[in-house]
């Protein structure tokens, strides 16, 4: 018995893991615009790094929004096409460690899953994501590296842009802490820096993943929420979320290895075998 290899090609990068069973044994990203030429190099760079055979691999499994450019087998391994959602459904699930959970796939925009390892059901998607992080800093940054863009807002002070409930009232209301976001950006002046600006965008966009999440495991009757994605590696996703959590008594997990969810998750499916 061999190795199972699975690719997520997304539009830009493209994820990729080694796994025997449900072992993770290697895994890389690789960065470019063209989906084939990603999932061939992506494949290439895994088998030359972790010194594999062709022959040690029994069949690649390829999931993701460039998933259907590739035509026929991969270096001619059996290579089969596996549905997005049910591969981060299961990646979610895996590395969460849960049996059922609403499973939030965090790319350009973002997809509500409810998982289960008998099923995966899309809830509802959002055009909210790291796109429009990365649209909104550069319009009003001229800015779009995501990681000079968190360094930016780690510098920000979001109480200059967000109003919040103790901007608006000095009696405190049950549920909400003062603290807490009244109104995106409803705080804005015309001196503020770009710092401010950016920490702004990423509070609005990750805030609005979380009220969706929240509503769509509240429609599902779930508490467990597992994040995947690339936007799981900045770090005010965590401080935002972690207020998430605590404000509405659900349990926001942002797994280690999120990034690879959707290609584990393709690794892990039965589809076509």
């Amino acid at each position: 018995m061999g190795v199972t290899i699975g690719i997520d090609v997304g539009g830009s990068t493209t994820k990729i893991v080694e796994m025997f069973g449900r072992d993770l044994l290697s895994k890389c990203i690789v960065k470019a615009a063209d989906p084939v030429t990603s999932a061939f190099g992506a494949l290439g760079r895994l088998i030359d790094e972790n010194n594999l055979k062709i022959s040690d691999i029994d069949q690649v499994n390829i999931t993701g929004v460039g998933a259907s450019f590739p035509a026929g087998p991969l270096l001619g391994i059996k290579t089969v096409a596996v549905t997005e959602f049910l591969a981060t459904g299961l990646g979610g699930l895996f590395l969460s460690e849960m049996n059922n959970a609403v499973v939030v796939s965090m790319g350009t925009g973002t997809a509500y899953l409810n998982a289960s390892y008998d099923a995966v059901r899309h809830i509802i998607g959002s055009g909210v994501g790291g796109g429009t992080i990365l649209g909104l800093c550069n319009a009003v940054l001229n800015v779009d590296n995501p990681m000079r863009l968190s360094e930016m807002a780690s510098a920000g002070d979001i109480n200059n842009v967000d109003l919040s409930i103790g901007d608006i009232t000095k009696s405190e209301i049950p549920g909400l802490p003062m603290h807490i976001t009244a109104s995106n950006f409803g705080k804005v002046a015309d001196d503020l820096s770009k710092e401010d600006k950016a920490i702004g965008i990423f509070n609005l966009v990750y805030q609005s993943i979380g009220t969706m999440a929240v509503l769509a495991a509240r429609s599902v009757g779930l508490k467990d929420i597992v994040f995947t994605g690339q936007l799981t590696t900045l770090k005010q996703c965590k401080q935002v979320f972690d207020t998430f959590s605590a404000l509405y008594e659900v349990n926001f997990i942002i797994p280690e290895d999120a990034v690879y969810a959707t290609a584990i998750g393709a690794c892990l499916s039965q589809e076509g075998n």
